[in-house]
């Protein structure tokens, strides 16, 4: 993933495209950042896949919350900019699931997990970030889980 990321970023630099540039850069000085924290708690590794996914789902929801702050102080032109950054963050991140799959996804984490009551919640988010960070909006899942959880 890394690897991906600096390739777009040299074909940035190419192109003179200034704000994937800019975006890109922001994206690897938090990569960075992560790291040297890492290595800071006695860890020599290099953040995981998983761990840069993160890094990139936080950055979009930081990047939408600024988008709609902005919306409402009606400042257009930087939430047009904030809106164009989550464009190209979002072209690191797997496929969202669709509604369908991220509700099938969910009963099969509570059955795998013998989740029977709101107690058990824990154990199937835990699953669900296991498995799909970056392609299930947690939010909503959590809503869903919450919804099937208190059915049974």
């Amino acid at each position: 993933m890394r690897d991906e990321i600096n390739a777009a970023l040299k074909q940035a630099m190419k192109d003179k495209n200034s704000n994937r540039l800019s975006t890109l850069r922001l994206i690897s000085a938090a990569i960075k950042d992560r790291d040297i924290a890492a290595r800071s708690d006695g860890n020599d590794a290099r953040v995981s896949d998983e761990e840069v996914l993160a890094i990139l789902v936080k950055m979009v929801k930081q990047r939408q919350e600024s988008a709609r702050v902005y919306e409402e102080g009606n400042r257009l032109d930087l939430s047009e900019r904030e809106l164009s950054e989550i464009v190209i963050i979002e072209e690191f991140l797997p496929r969202q699931l669709s509604a369908e799959k991220t509700e099938a996804v969910i009963a099969q984490a509570i059955a795998d997990t013998g989740a029977e009551s709101i107690r058990d919640m824990g154990k199937v988010m835990g699953i669900l970030k296991s498995k799909y960070t970056g392609q299930i909006d947690f939010g909503a899942a959590g809503a869903l889980v919450k919804a099937a959880l208190t059915k049974n």
